[in-house]
């Protein structure tokens, strides 16, 4: 058997471990002893040994080279052991592991940590008693197919016997079975009084916490959206501001978990993350205390598609399937299959790092991503994940959802029937934004490929040829019936019509295929005559007026042939829910829920999707609707085209998002610490209003704004330096360079391009390596933009560049955020939806309301407790003095020379530096 960490000197089968840096790497050799490597002969000596590395990609992306067979360390924490979380660093797997931990760790010292804890998890390994069988088959499966850790992992579990080579490849038979129930009443609607959800919040807080007067006040104000509604179509609105440090989830939990629990119905939690969807999550231990008793209360609700679908995964278990890396992969999503809470792929309790190390796709090919769903025909149905979180959701006080699955459910109705009557929407600042996403419609290349995919199934080789079609989710529902049977030739022969693989070749070859490619190739000819803005390769658009003719022609043409596959499409549907009605005495509950879930699948593809592409195809020959905003495109990332298509947004899009979430509810509080700009304005209020719909409201919503309790003044600093141009890269690296190094890392680099963050990370990594700060960077780095900032977070002394994702996902308590530096004023892109809604919403005063929000947003995550101290840069000296309020009043803002901005950061931050 080959012997990972021999401590004989190295011979053929022993393997040395890496650790790259940018300037450097460490080479610790089976000897023990470490050497000091340049980049680019580390990267030569693993392709031809294979070493240990934490983090594949991350560490060949350091080292400035293509991937080697090496032996990822991650790859066996996920098999020993699955759903378990460890920062994807030497650190911070011995941090999970519990080992000793230096203060510092260099290259070489992390080197010697992943030699620890490679050995630690072997033993680890071998102790396992809990399903060592099913465990030892899926080991035995990947060693076949060449897994690096294979004889190590077989060596410390011993067989003791022959394996077949499908042996433990079943996990889905150990998953216990959900039991259906009958449906839960309607919920009453008694109020909460204003003081019981004050002595309910200090019962959560417990005796011992901190008195937070704010927090109480803010709880309280809430209470008005958990009382009966005054007429129908009349909710009850709270549009609630809570400062950074009020505590606003515990604050809204108080009076959401007192209406659930006396009135025995679900409020719903609607946050626009799923980092903050973990963490309410986790605030709602102290309501629930006792595991099980939350287990049956709350319920962690998302779509579909971000869950396990286990026919997926046993479809991927076939011997035809298991060749190499899939094999591998598919071993340890197995492994997960078998520990995991509620099979989340998004954000629960699988580790982010194993998609960065298998690939997404191999991860994201086990979930449902295309409406697929065979229900109660899956033999996997009685253990389905999705099903399980469902029907807990039917029953729970509190369901934590995303703004996403609410639009979808109240647009298109939720799976079980019922919508709730009282929501709770934290992250508000992002609601605009979710609901303007679930009300558009994009007539696209992508679009349309993906509709033929899920009516027509696979058609090729490869994965997508296991894509499950509309006939194979009905064939068995319309045996009997020959006019659904003929419906259903109708729709795949329509089908055809849309667009299959190559299309964009096709497209750019100037040889389209049908009646959609067709039309888009005529756009896509279009936007490249007319458009005027091609720098930097982003995509490129122009308005949908005027219209050439062979446009127009083209989109009579394409309307027809909707026409063609809309009609069966409907007719297929209605026959289908008739059959709920006729056969009502037979149906059993599975398949009635299968038949339903179905008839709902096809009327939003064949209403909400092809009903939108007619009309918007039908109106290319009149002026545009007043209510939407039309423009053709071609989408590009780093100047690669991938989609073509004609995009319709509303105008307003709360309108919409009013009738169909607010108006069928009672209650709704939308939250936020930067619902306003900060100007402290009326018009401030105005426009939070207008981006969640308040004018549309039959109630005028109420305003509540509770201040932060933190004494900005004292505990934070901010500059505006003055003598370094934004358009010097070199200059603007040099100023990232030497405030990280004032700060001593713990610092947050934000910019409004990606261009130029990665050219500050090229500048400023060795410096700060060589410094003893590590460099973690978005859109550099190998490493999603989730587990980034996980190690960020955990990593004291590091820094971290972004762009937008970054600056709303960070939460970092602590003296490892103290310093955020801003490249410039983040002023809106200029494309055509918003130029639209500019000249609606206020002009130049919408854009800087646009822009103090991003500010606020950002200057917000610097200081997240009492005992903080931050800084916050912005490097542009044309700061409008107008957008000044983004910050809070209290604060002096500087406008400062580098070297003196340096300066004041150092003597600022020393004490975090010393804690």
């Amino acid at each position: 058997m080959t012997d990972l960490l021999s401590p004989q000197p190295q011979r053929g089968g022993a393997r040395p471990i890496l650790v790259a840096g940018f300037a450097e790497a460490a080479w610790l050799g089976a000897d023990e002893r470490v050497e000091t490597l340049d980049p680019v002969l580390a990267a030569r000596r693993a392709l031809v040994e294979g070493p240990i590395v934490c983090h594949a990609p991350a560490t060949f992306r350091r080292l400035r080279s293509q991937r080697a067979p090496v032996a990822d360390i991650l790859e066996l924490y996920a098999f020993v052991r699955p759903a378990s979380f460890c920062l994807p660093t030497p650190r911070g797997i011995a941090q999970a592991m519990s080992l000793p931990l230096p203060d510092h760790a260099p290259l070489a010292d992390q080197a010697r940590l992943l030699a620890q804890a490679t050995r630690a998890l072997l033993g680890e390994l071998a102790a396992t008693t809990s399903k060592r069988r099913r465990v030892l088959g899926l080991a035995n499966l990947m060693a076949r197919a060449g897994w690096v850790w294979g004889p190590d992992v077989m060596k410390a579990l011993e067989p003791g016997g022959p394996l077949s080579a499908q042996a433990g490849v079943a996990v889905w038979e150990d998953l216990p079975e959900w039991q259906d129930q009958a449906q839960e009443p309607a919920p009453s609607d008694l109020a909460v009084e204003p003081a019981e959800t004050r002595r309910r919040l200090a019962e959560l807080l417990g005796p011992q916490a901190e008195q937070r007067p704010q927090q109480a006040d803010y709880a309280e104000a809430l209470v008005p959206a958990f009382a009966p509604r005054p007429a129908e179509d009349s909710p009850n609105v709270v549009l609630a501001e809570a400062g950074t440090g009020v505590g606003k989830t515990l604050g809204y939990l108080a009076p959401a978990g007192l209406w659930a629990e006396r009135n025995k119905g679900a409020v719903w939690i609607s946050t626009f993350t799923r980092h903050l969807q973990n963490q309410i999550d986790q605030e709602l231990d102290r309501l629930y205390p006792n595991p099980a008793a939350k287990a049956s209360r709350v319920v962690l609700r998302k779509g579909r598609e971000n869950y396990l679908c286990l026919l997926n995964l046993a479809e991927h278990s076939g011997p035809a399937s298991l060749r190499t890396q899939d094999a591998i992969a598919f071993g340890l999503m197995a492994r997960w299959t078998m520990a995991t809470r509620d099979g989340d792929l998004a954000g629960g309790d699988l580790p982010g790092w194993l998609g960065d190390i298998l690939g997404t796709s191999r991860i994201g090919n086990l979930a449902d991503r295309r409406g697929e769903c065979v229900y109660s025909a899956c033999p996997h149905y009685g253990r389905c994940f999705i099903e399980r979180s469902v029907r807990r959701a039917r029953r729970a006080d509190i369901v934590i959802a995303n703004h996403a699955l609410v639009m979808i459910q109240a647009a298109l109705g939720a799976e079980d029937q019922r919508l709730p009557t009282r929501y709770v929407f934290d992250e508000g600042h992002h609601l605009f934004e979710a609901i303007d996403s679930a009300f558009a419609a994009h007539l696209t290349g992508q679009e349309t490929i993906e509709l033929r995919r899920w009516l027509l199934g696979g058609e090729g080789g490869g994965r997508a040829s296991r894509a499950r079609g509309l006939r194979r989710r009905v064939e068995d529902l319309i045996l009997d019936d020959a006019g659904a049977i003929d419906l259903m030739r109708d729709i795949a022969e329509a089908a055809r019509a849309l667009p299959g693989d190559g299309w964009l070749q096709r497209l750019q070859d100037k040889r389209p295929n049908g009646a959609v490619e067709s039309f888009l190739h005529a756009l896509r000819q279009e936007v490249l005559a007319r458009a005027t803005d091609d720098a930097m390769g982003y995509g490129l658009e122009i308005d949908a007026r005027p219209v050439n003719e062979h446009v127009l022609r083209s989109a009579l043409t394409l309307d027809r042939e909707l026409q063609r596959l809309q009609t069966p499409m409907r007719e297929l549907a209605k026959r289908l829910a008739k059959r709920l009605d006729d056969d009502a005495d037979v149906l059993d509950s599975n398949t009635r829920l299968r038949i339903d879930a179905i008839v709902r699948g096809i009327t939003r593809r064949a209403e909400s999707e092809v009903t939108a592409w007619r009309a918007m195809l039908q109106s290319l020959s009149a002026p545009m609707p007043p209510e939407f905003v039309d423009w053709f495109a071609i989408e590009r990332v780093e100047g690669r085209e991938f989609d073509v298509g004609f995009y319709r947004h509303y105008l307003d899009p709360t309108k919409p998002f009013i009738e169909a979430v607010a108006k069928p509810a009672h209650g709704v509080v939308v939250t936020s610490a930067t619902l306003t700009d900060g100007s402290g304005s009326e018009a401030a209020w105005e426009a939070a209003g207008q981006r969640v719909g308040a004018p549309h409201l039959v109630t005028p919503a109420l305003r509540v704004r509770v201040p932060s309790p933190f004494d900005y003044a004292n505990q934070t600093r901010v500059f505006i330096v003055t003598d370094v141009p934004r358009t010097d890269g070199a200059q603007v690296a040099a100023a990232y360079r030497e405030l990280f190094l004032a700060a001593g890392g713990g610092a947050l680099g934000l910019f409004t391009a990606i261009a130029r963050l990665r050219e500050v990370h090229k500048r400023i990594a060795p410096a700060l390596e060589q410094a003893g700060l590590d460099l973690l960077s978005q859109h550099v780095d190998a490493m999603s933009t989730a587990s980034l900032i996980d190690v960020f977070r955990g990593e004291r002394d590091a820094c971290l560049l972004g762009t937008d994702a970054v600056r709303d996902g960070v939460d970092v308590p602590g003296p490892a955020l103290r310093l955020i530096v801003f490249d410039r004023v983040p002023w809106p892109r200029p494309h055509l939806l918003h130029r639209a809604r500019k000249s609606v919403f206020g002009g130049t005063e919408y854009d800087d309301q646009l822009v103090r929000l991003k500010l606020k947003q950002a200057f917000g995550r610097l200081i997240r407790r009492a005992d903080d101290r931050g800084v916050f840069v912005l490097l542009d000296r044309q700061m409008p003095s107008r957008l000044l309020g983004a910050f809070p009043a209290e604060i002096k803002v500087e406008r400062l020379g580098l070297a003196e901005v340096i300066e004041k950061t150092r003597a600022f931050l020393e004490p975090n530096r010393l804690r």
